[in-house]
């Protein structure tokens, strides 16, 4: 693959195996019991490998870690992630309210206009119809007209 002149050709290297040696087992010889008074000195026990050999030594208490500094039971990172979501929540609401009033104030500005027109409308037709002051009747002359060839003679 690389040249044999190149510097990344890897170097040619022998590999050496180890085999471990096992040690023969131990003749197994339980410990000699001594009474002793409780609470003086601790535990002595023995633990039986499965190769048969026993292993005696001391029980230790496990060691405690240095207590942690207390945290607080909310990080403030999640504080700040809730109260943005409840700003957001209050913008939104906002922002409803706001085309709430917006669609109302059209529709008031739309039956304003109409009314408007219908008040307007009616003075008109009083002004166009109304009366010429004598009983408070209407008067319409209708003359008889005469259509002859096509042609009207009023």
């Amino acid at each position: 693959m690389y040249p044999e002149n190149t510097p990344h050709a890897p170097a040619q290297r022998t590999v050496e195996v180890h085999h471990p040696t096992p040690y023969p087992p131990a003749a197994v010889t339980p410990a000699p019991i001594i009474p002793v008074q409780p609470g003086t000195i601790p535990s002595v026990a023995s633990v039986v490998l499965p190769d048969g050999r026993v292993v005696t030594g001391y029980s230790l208490s496990p060691i405690q870690p240095e207590p942690l500094a207390a945290k607080p039971p909310v990080s403030r990172v999640a504080v700040n992630v809730a109260l943005g979501g409840v700003g957001f929540l209050a913008v939104c609401g906002g922002l409803l309210l706001l085309t709430t009033f917006i669609t109302a104030l059209t529709a008031l500005v739309t039956q304003l206009i109409i009314l408007t027109a219908v008040i307007f409308g009616g003075w008109i037709a009083v002004q166009v119809l109304g009366s010429d002051g004598r009983n408070g009747a209407t008067t319409v002359n209708i003359r008889r007209a005469t259509f002859k060839r096509n042609h009207f003679h009023g």
